[in-house]
């Protein structure tokens, strides 16, 4: 399923996405869904039963795939920009839904239980961050997992040999001030050495109060 809009720009760290830098990256980091499913187990503790997850920017599935693990009876669906991470998603069958789409114009029709965004929001440009965390927030009916490299304020982070791919801030902070029904209920660090690594990740576990 496609839902770009027609005649719709790409921004410079989708264009990179989509094209070699998102393919090289693939090759490169194929994920450990072994360790992501350790991580899930430990991040999502604290929720309820989990019907339906929706991952932005899902990739190759790893993340999905350590979910099915997790929560089989869960309905997934994917939303992601890059042809072969969207033909590995289709092929593995991570999720019952693969959507192509962007992040900063897709608008969800229905709601999900869990919505997560694991190493997405460091790569949007600053200036289009509101409209990621508007569709996380307007998608999710219960739960809300964040996976992303943390700073106290806003930096650039030079990456791959650009200074326009990857940023470090505090996502969550941005969110809880934006949004009043959002609650925090756990957070947690990974490192990239312990037993089931991450790449050196800081979760948030939001919730979502029902109005």
């Amino acid at each position: 399923m496609r839902t770009l809009h027609a005649g719709s720009a790409m921004t410079a760290q989708e264009i990179a996405w989509t094209g070699q830098h998102g393919n090289e990256y693939n090759r490169r980091s194929p994920g450990n869904d072994e360790a992501n499913y350790h991580f899930f187990k430990k991040a999502l503790f604290k929720t309820g039963e989990i019907r339906s997850i929706l991952e932005l920017g899902a990739g190759q599935g790893a993340n999905l795939r350590a979910l099915r693990r997790l929560m089989p009876t869960a309905l997934r669906t994917a939303l992601e920009l890059n042809a072969q991470a969207l033909e590995m998603l289709r092929r593995t069958r991570a999720a019952e839904q693969v959507i192509e789409a962007s992040v900063l114009e897709w608008l969800p029709i229905g709601r999900f239980d869990l919505v997560l965004s694991k190493g997405l929001l460091i790569h949007i440009h600053p200036d289009e961050l509101h409209k990621a965390y508007n569709l996380i927030y307007l998608a999710a009916a219960r739960w809300i997992l964040i996976a992303e490299y943390y700073n106290p304020v806003p930096v650039s982070v030079p990456y791959r040999g650009r200074d326009d791919l990857l940023w470090k801030r505090d996502f969550v902070g941005e969110m809880l001030d934006c949004y009043a029904d959002l609650r925090l209920l756990d957070y947690g660090f990974v490192y990239h050495r312990d037993a089931a690594p991450q790449d050196d990740l800081t979760w948030f576990l939001l919730s979502k109060e029902p109005r």
